[in-house]
């Protein structure tokens, strides 16, 4: 009699184990292959556009380069900056450091920094926007500690400039999220008077759980050790705290509402968004009640 064996082979999808394999490629999803920033000009993908009333004169857009050296580095790396504002006037403006996300480079967010810069008026705050190494015209590979050193480089230059901590807000955006805990946490050369995040992540941990549904130790795929979590526990500042309901890419109820509730302070201010996906909170809410929002948290 002919025996007819049924072999059942369980195959995990391939995507789980590389999306996760390659967690720090995709966490630092830079591109470096940039010639110029084109700010305007550049017709790349972009989460929204902003119509000409937001346009930034010419003489208010200033591109430089830092030198940031991270811990245990015995040279440093070029990176890249723009600034929104007149430089002269850094000593008594209200400013706003973003910390961009972690794709892409300062031209994808320009729409955003332009966003921040004319909240209530034209040029209302200064905006300082730097690419971590790695990303645009930075030099340099992305890596952890390199993007608080990164981050820094730009707070020692606004300090040069004469900003005082009372007039520093430091804005995080998705990975943005890590630097903007990190350094208001543990201080480095200033300190922000008020933090924004929007779209923050828990930690490294909980995104690889997140993309591989697998309850493994993050360290089996990753040596990225960030765990915004933890950090704001530490922080005493105001907080503006944003998240998309709708966010898919990192989950409002495993990453934000975690970030929120370990919040260490007394005055948060929680803006839950309906329908909002990852990058669409401002367009979804509307721009001026997106600006109305950041000017009544900065300026109360």
């Amino acid at each position: 009699m002919k025996k007819t064996y049924l072999i059942i082979i369980f195959i995990l999808p391939l995507s789980i184990f590389s999306s996760c394999l390659r967690l720090d490629a995709n966490l630092f999803n830079n591109d470096n292959g940039i010639k110029q920033y084109l700010y305007d000009d550049y017709k790349g993908e972009v989460d929204f556009t902003l119509d000409t009333s937001y346009k930034i004169p010419s003489n208010l857009i200033t591109e430089f380069t830092l030198n940031s050296q991270a811990i245990g580095e015995n040279k440093s790396t070029v990176i890249y900056a723009v600034y929104i504002g007149d430089i002269s006037k850094i000593a008594t403006d209200t400013i706003i450091v973003y910390n961009h996300g972690n794709r892409e480079h300062n031209d994808f967010y320009w729409q955003r920094a332009k966003l921040m810069a004319n909240t209530s008026w034209k040029n209302r705050f200064g905006v300082l926007m730097i690419d971590y190494r790695g990303y645009g015209l930075s030099q340099g590979k992305p890596t952890e500690e390199g993007m608080y050193a990164d981050v820094d480089a730009g707070l020692k230059w606004l300090k040069l400039k004469g900003l005082t901590n009372e007039r520093l807000i430091m804005y995080g955006f998705s990975l943005g999220s890590a630097p903007t805990c990190e350094l208001t946490a543990n201080p480095r050369s200033m300190t922000p008077s008020k933090i924004i995040l929007e779209a923050p992540f828990a930690s490294s941990a909980v995104m690889v759980q997140d993309a591989a549904k697998l309850n493994l130790a993050s360290s089996y795929f990753t040596d990225i050790k960030i765990n915004n979590a933890e950090e704001i526990k530490k922080v005493k500042q105001p907080l503006l705290w944003i998240h998309g309901v709708n966010d898919s890419f990192l989950s409002i109820v495993t990453h934000g509402e975690v970030v929120f509730k370990n919040y260490g302070g007394i005055n948060a201010v929680p803006l839950r968004i309906l329908g909002a996906e990852h990058g669409t909170v401002p367009q979804t809410i509307g721009f001026l009640n997106y600006n109305n929002h950041l000017l009544n948290f900065i300026t109360k």
